[in-house]
This record gives C-alpha cells, structure tokens and sequence, in this order.
C-alpha cells in the first residue's frame, strides 16, 4: 500500500481549518493564472468572482487529500479494520488496482477503481469525497455559526 497526499483530517473541525487556511492561497493561484491568461484589471473585475476563488479553494483542497492506493486485498483488509464505515467504490469490479480516501468523521471511505491510471482515480476518490462528505460538513459549520 502506497499513501499520497497532504490531509487526512480525523475531525471537520480540522478539515475547516486546513480548508480555510486555502482561501489566500487559492486567490494568489487565481490571480497569477488571470495575469498569464492576460486579463485586464476591467476583464479581472468582471470575471473573478468570490465564487472562482472559493471554486479554486475546493480543488485545491481536495486535490490535497491523503489517499491509499493497493490492490484489493489491501484494500478489503483496510476495510476489515474500519468495519464501521460505509463504503462507496467508484469504477469496475474487474480492475487490479484501487485508491481510496477515508472521512473518519463521517465514518466513510470513498474508493476508485483502476488498472493503469492511478492519478485519474485518486482525482476521482478526492473530488468525491470532497463533494459528499467536507463540502456538506463545511456548509453545516456555516449553518451552525450564523
């Protein structure tokens, strides 16, 4: 079993913080692709919005989620140890390889298949896990903040 990535947060109090952290990082990403892209200050204003950078903070973020990547049978035993998590696999049954991202706090591991693509999959296990399980959990914080 091979481990990729930057966070693997236990909490959503510690994924709020890692995922807050971002926002300055996100704008200066935004910025810098705005300036080689050639964008004037009016086409600037008009075009990068708070919903880019926040856009740009999601990938970001997920893209920086620790990942596991194994065969199946690593797979199943990591799965064998954690047997209170629910389990999402994307992809075939029939691929060799499988990358996935537990969310402990949301007691759920997402899983992509692949046989010869191992980025795409791990792309694939964080975006998801991002959609499902943070974003949800980040809005809830919102909610309960005010």
């Amino acid at each position: 079993m091979e481990t990729d990535g930057v966070y693997a947060p236990e909490t959503v109090a510690v994924a709020k913080n890692a995922y807050d952290s971002l926002g300055s990082t996100a704008q200066i990403v935004v910025k810098e692709t705005a300036k080689a892209m050639d964008f004037g200050p009016e086409t600037y204003d008009d075009r990068v919005t708070s919903e880019v950078i926040e856009t740009a903070r999601d990938a970001l973020f997920a893209s920086l989620l620790e990942v596991h990547h194994g065969d199946r049978a690593a797979f199943e035993a990591w799965c064998d140890d954690h047997p209170d998590y629910s389990i999402e696999i994307l992809g075939g049954d029939d691929a060799d390889a499988i990358v996935w991202h537990p969310a402990p706090f949301a007691e759920t591991v997402i899983a992509a298949t692949y046989q010869n693509e191992p980025e795409a999959a791990a792309a694939t296990a964080r975006r998801r896990a991002f959609g499902e399980q943070y974003r949800p959990a980040f809005e809830a914080t919102d909610d309960e903040m005010g």
